[in-house]
């Protein structure tokens, strides 16, 4: 009989290698579940585990069995009263059923595989072909907070903070200063006495020397008692102080034009860039808030569910947006305290006119008290081979271009597999050219 043994270092638990094996083969299928349950997720909760069901045919594993149709084999079964020992059976036939599928109204009968991804796992796989590049720009603003930090040793403190190693270590020079008599020695003294007591009939040299050993034994536990092996003055405990640490904030603000021209593959495309954008800054700040700002012909401030899926008819004034986006910061998030970055989603259309009073409102109020300014203009197929000249495109586009501040970019996307290069283009370390992104 052989026998493996498995000496690979596995620290988490028996079944890590055998988790790791199963999501390299069924990778394809996987990535494919956790892009379809981002339509599921909510913005804050991409970073999360979650659950995702993959085909069961994916989970299939090789293994080793034996043919039913040759070889020998016993069996002992309870009850049995008709065979004996050394009996030959004829084996059944060997059945060609498909196992693991059930019947099924709809023609696939074949139950789905559920699993649980952790937070890991699930980056890795949302972020496979992506590599996260630095912010443009990174002014942290201070909010006070305060952190214990080890702050050397003290005589005096909670039980849980003591240091026994210095506490140790004083009371062993304390001992060997006053000269403490050692527990060997006291031992030894002892064994010597229990010798010289055992004796029947001691001599006079063996009496003098138990009444000398009694008298050592008497000055040394006197020694003893005036020098113990842990004083008080010898403990010794951790100290800890409050210390003042920055703690860095972001407000992200999310704008999306909602109108008729707004429908669900261009809402999906841009609750995919707002996600990448959440968890980007997720990443880098220790707190982040997100405002979700919809606006047709009105702008308003409203919930995550309302901003994805909640219909509205109406017309087209993006500058509604930008101010009541104004007014949010100015009343909730001061600019000595949170980084602020903007992410507005569009079809380019708004009314005549209002593409330059978007413009002169980023350039003189807005711009210069952002961190970053990020503006995708959502397209069809068509429309892209149309607009294929950076400066041709629709009134916002077109007004857009003519901002200069390094804060801000633009750029375009018509599908989902846009959207990665379009993050790594605006959030690039060293990005070229003015802050306009084509």
């Amino acid at each position: 009989m052989s026998h493996f043994v498995d000496r690979r270092l596995n620290p988490k638990g028996k079944s890590l290698a055998n988790r790791q094996r199963f999501l390299r083969r069924a990778r394809s299928q996987i990535k494919d579940a956790v892009a379809k349950s981002l339509k599921d997720r909510s913005v804050k909760e991409l970073e999360k585990s979650g659950k995702i069901s993959i085909p069961s045919k994916s989970t299939a594993e090789p293994r080793f069995r034996l043919d039913p149709a040759s070889g020998k084999r016993e069996h002992v079964h309870p009850g049995n009263k008709e065979f004996s020992t050394g009996d030959r059976l004829r084996k059944p036939p060997s059945g060609k059923g498909k196992g693991g599928k059930d019947a099924s109204d709809s023609g696939d009968g074949e139950d789905s595989f559920s699993f649980t991804l952790t937070q890991d796992e699930f980056l890795d796989i949302f972020f496979e072909d992506l590599e996260l590049p630095n912010l443009v720009k990174r002014s942290l603003k201070d909010m006070t907070a305060w952190k214990y930090k080890r702050a050397g040793m003290t005589v005096s403190g909670a039980p849980t903070n003591m240091n026994l190693i210095r506490t140790m270590r004083n009371a062993h020079g304390r001992r060997l200063a006053l000269g403490r008599p050692s527990t060997k020695e006291i031992n030894e003294l002892k064994e010597r006495l229990f010798e010289l007591e055992s004796i029947a009939a001691p001599s006079e040299a063996q009496i003098e020397e138990k009444k000398a050993i009694l008298a050592k034994l008497e000055e040394l536990e006197a020694r003893r008692r005036w020098a113990p092996y842990i004083d008080p003055l010898d403990v010794r405990y951790n100290a800890f102080e409050p210390t003042p640490i920055p703690t860095t904030a972001a407000v992200m603000f999310c704008l999306m034009d909602v109108s008729g021209s707004m429908g669900e593959r261009e809402k999906d495309l841009a609750k995919r860039f707002y996600m990448l954008l959440h968890l980007f800054l997720k990443r880098r700040y220790e707190r982040v808030e997100v405002v979700f700002i919809r606006h047709t012909h009105h702008a308003e401030e409203v919930d995550e569910e309302t901003f994805f899926y909640s219909r509205q008819s109406g017309g087209t004034i993006v500058s509604t947006a930008i101010e009541v986006m104004q007014q949010i910061q100015q009343e909730r998030f001061p600019t000595d305290q949170w980084n602020i970055y903007v992410a507005q989603a569009s079809d380019g259309y708004t009314q005549t006119g209002d593409a330059q009073r978007c413009v002169q409102l980023l350039n003189q109020e807005v711009l210069p008290i952002l961190q970053y300014y990020a503006y995708i203009e959502i397209l069809d197929e068509r429309e892209m081979d149309v607009f294929s000249d950076p400066d041709a495109g629709a009134e916002l586009w077109r007004a857009y271009r003519s901002i200069s501040d390094p804060r801000f970019a633009q750029t375009r996307i018509a599908h989902p597999r846009d959207i990665f290069p379009v993050f790594r283009e605006l959030f690039a370390k060293e990005r070229q050219g003015s802050g306009k992104a084509a």
